[in-house]
């Protein structure tokens, strides 16, 4: 190994013992917190029902009324000039009539759930279901809405959710990352990277992006094999060089948190080596899971094949999942401002079934006991036409469900109004949303902060109340 020059500090450090003893006494330390540690089942504050979370992200604004939000008197009242006369901030195009659904609504399962006919596989899954039916953000615009649900802002520079998550609970398992993110293979959703991002966090707590279709999911994990001369124990004695630069920069800069991510990172990126293609490779699951899932179909293979790998995912360690269907643009997403006729059956069909399959899976492996699954968007759209048979952009109101580890199974919680326009009872925004979740993981939202410009910031800002009602 070379041998670099020392550093004052690195002096100083290592005259007080050899580094064996230092790690030694690490792991000592380890082994005694962990025996003495109460039990808090994870949490941080209080006693957690869920350990782990997967969120379904769908990204371009779900259209309530033509899915889980049944509104008879659009039929009743389609064809009317009823909406505002000019048009507000953040919609598209001029307000147009009311326009029905296109779709036909049943109620499903014990409680009851209104479901649209574009979601036949999650309808038979409402009953373990808790649907936030009143949920309401503060703007019409793609970007500030899809960072107020990650994020709990506007605007860009904040941690997201998943960051948040990884900072107060840390990692389940060393040998995978704390926090991934599947997004759709046709690209990232609006914001870029920005709804992942750490903010203000150290950088360690950002999302680590997985390409699930990619020979390589997360590249530059093995040198490239063109080269063999890197292979193997080159590769080892290559990384641990790097390593020792990398600690020994570190040192004269200990508030950089990029760097600290960085070497944190490579640690991880060898324990990947080992654990990463096992995990990643789908092929070792059956036949009957690959068709549960729609691998064996056109429609519904990419979303599926990143629902299968989020609970593989899951039940190795990583404790945050996110998966997104839709990229940012004008097409391929829950946007569906042309036609919605044409346009959100191709959407719901490519991630209805896999979603069912996943929350079946997670319930058939004991996993849903201590995994929080959610299911959102960033905001919904006009009972009004756009055009002849689209729908705009509409901030009112949007629909949320939430399933497994400390929820009310069969509940729903709010209410829109007679158009799904503007809620009407029990308004939840993306604090009341997180504020639940975090509470559900043991976290105390209120509690949970970092202090950054000399403010003490957290996820809720200065808002936000825990959902009782949908928690059993």
């Amino acid at each position: 190994m070379l041998e670099l020059p020392l550093s004052r500090r690195e002096l100083l450090t290592r005259s007080g013992g050899s580094f064996g003893a230092a790690a030694l006494t690490w792991w000592l330390g380890q082994d005694l917190h962990a025996a003495s540690a109460p039990d808090l089942n994870g949490g941080l504050h209080h006693r957690a029902k869920a350990k782990r979370v997967v969120q379904l992200f769908m990204n371009g604004g779900a259209s309530p009324m033509d899915t889980f939000d049944y509104k008879p008197e659009l039929k009743r009242l389609h064809g009317q000039k009823l909406g505002p006369k000019e048009k507000p901030e953040g919609f598209t195009g001029a307000v147009g009539a009311v326009m029905q659904s296109p779709f036909e609504f049943k109620q499903h399962g014990e409680c009851g759930q209104w479901v649209s006919s574009v979601f036949p596989h999650q309808a038979q899954i409402v009953d373990d279901l808790a649907f936030l039916m009143a949920m309401t953000t503060k703007t019409n615009v793609h970007g500030p809405a899809s960072y107020m649900m990650n994020t709990g802002f506007m605007l860009p520079g904040f941690p997201c959710l998943g960051a948040w998550i990884s900072y107060a609970l840390g990692n389940l398992a060393d040998n995978l990352p704390t926090f991934v993110v599947l997004p759709d293979t046709r690209g990232l959703p609006y914001n870029q990277k920005g709804n992942f991002s750490c903010g203000f966090l150290p950088a360690k707590h950002q999302g680590t992006l997985v390409n699930a279709t990619s020979k390589t999911p997360i590249p530059d994990l093995f040198a490239d094999p063109q080269y063999q001369f890197a292979q193997g124990k080159a590769d080892k004695a290559t990384f641990a060089l790097l390593q020792q630069f990398n600690r020994q920069h570190a040192t004269t800069r200990p508030d950089d948190s990029r760097l600290e991510a960085r070497i944190a990172a490579g640690e991880l990126a060898a324990k990947m080596q080992l654990s990463a293609p096992e995990a990643f490779d789908l092929s070792r699951e059956t036949k009957e899971t690959h068709a549960a899932y729609g691998l064996d179909q056109k429609e519904t293979e990419d979303f599926g094949r990143r629902a299968l790998l989020a609970r593989r995912l899951l039940e190795r360690g990583t404790r945050f999942v996110q998966v997104w269907s839709g990229p940012q643009g004008a097409v391929n997403n829950w946007d569906n401002h042309g036609n919605i006729k044409t346009e959100l059956p191709a959407i719901a069909r490519s991630a209805d079934q896999p979603i069912a399959a996943l929350f079946r899976d997670l319930k058939a492996r004991g996993l849903l006991e201590d995994t929080l699954v959610i299911w959102t968007t960033e905001f919904g759209r006009t009972p009004f036409a756009q055009g002849s048979e689209g729908r705009d952009h509409n901030r009112g109101t949007f629909v949320t469900w939430l399933g497994g580890a400390g929820v009310k199974a069969g509940t729903s919680y709010g209410k829109s109004d007679d158009l799904a326009y503007q809620t009407a009872e029990n308004k939840t925004y993306c604090y009341d949303l997180h504020a639940t979740i975090l509470h559900l993981l043991g976290i105390d939202h209120t509690r949970l902060t970092f202090r950054t410009a000399g403010i003490d910031r957290r996820l809720t800002d200065v808002h936000g109340h825990v959902v009782h009602d949908i928690l059993a």
